[in-house]
């Protein structure tokens, strides 16, 4: 049976709460469906560039970006692994309903090395394993040896700690982090295995009502020092957790900050944006006395031409203040 070590200190402790706090201020917070919109489209465009360069995907932001927005059909293995990736993360929450076990891992490994490498799609590698870097001498640095190396064993231990997940009754974030080690630590694939762990850990945020994806993304922290994260990872590969769960909890947390500082940003450039100009102000004062109006009583009222009459009753329509009735010739306005 899976049994993590760690220790609830009291830094993981003020994460935790700090993220149930912050994620109930998003939740709290009225926003517009195209802010919320432009957030998503943002989020995943960012997840999938940096959880593929991590891996040592070569397309920069920009590249990856044009891929995704243009839906370009991709021309070769970079331009692949991103355009799967992007596919998955996209419909993550068309899973929710599935059991968090061993199929629908494989089934995620499955997709994403779909045209990349089909001979080891959704397969449980058979075969030993090494993750490290060559040094001066041309000699590999091993960064990690995983502990299993037979198809057997790997399967067994992840299903124990899919299990463990299943049961436990740690709270969901922790869980998460306690989740992303084990997996990478596993190494249960020959390629994909980074990619494949952050793809399931959203999944399992999701299923545990955290809208990853919509409101905020983990990428961003990982991407402020990429060797951080990977050192703080390898950090639990000797039994002890709490080092990376700390670090695990402070990203979750600088995430949502980062997400709430986003959407509080827009909220502001958007009042902003649809606050009346002085002109305006006085049509609307005018209108607060009728019931309806038109553009020939503006002209009357504001001794102005009919176009700019129009042009007014126009923006404030845009901007949220007016609703526009009747046909073209009759039409009139009223207040919204």
């Amino acid at each position: 049976m899976f049994k993590p070590k760690y220790t609830l200190i009291p830094e993981i402790l003020n994460n935790i709460n700090e993220i149930e706090r912050l994620y109930g201020r998003l939740e709290g917070l009225t926003i517009p469906q195209h802010l919320l919109l432009n957030l998503e489209r943002d989020n995943l465009i960012q997840s999938v560039y940096v959880s593929n360069s991590i891996e040592g995907n070569p397309l920069s932001q920009a590249e990856v970006t044009n891929l995704l927005l243009n839906g370009r059909v991709p021309v070769n293995r970079d331009e692949k692994e991103v355009v799967n990736y992007f596919k998955i993360l996209k419909t993550l929450h068309k899973r929710i309903g599935q059991p968090f076990d061993l199929n629908i891992i494989l089934d995620i490994h499955k997709e994403l090395m779909e045209a990349v490498n089909d001979k080891i799609k959704g397969k449980i590698r058979n075969k030993q394993i090494v993750i490290g870097n060559y040094g001066e001498d041309n000699k590999i640095i091993i960064k990690h040896n995983p502990p299993f190396h037979t198809y057997l064993e790997i399967e067994q231990s992840l299903k124990k700690l899919l299990n463990w997940i299943q049961d436990s009754a740690e709270p969901s974030i922790l869980k998460a982090g306690l989740f992303h080690h084990q997996f990478v630590f596993i190494h249960p694939f020959e390629d994909g295995n980074g990619r494949v762990c952050r793809l399931s850990m959203a999944l399992f945020l999701l299923k545990n009502k955290y809208l990853i994806n919509k409101y905020f993304v983990l990428d961003d922290y990982y991407d402020i020092d990429r060797q951080q994260y990977s050192d703080k990872l390898h950090t639990a590969d000797f039994g002890d957790k709490t080092e990376w769960l700390e670090y695990f909890t402070n990203g979750v947390k600088y995430s949502l900050q980062s997400a709430l500082g986003k959407i509080e940003s827009g909220l502001t450039k958007l009042t902003f944006d649809i606050r009346p100009t002085p002109k305006e102000q006085e049509a609307l004062e005018i209108i607060q006395k009728y019931k309806e109006i038109n553009s020939a009583d503006l002209v009357k009222e504001l001794n102005i031409t009919r176009q700019q009459a129009f042009n007014l009753l126009r923006a404030l329509v845009k901007k949220g203040y007016l609703e526009k009735k009747g046909s073209t010739k009759s039409s009139f306005y009223i207040l919204k």
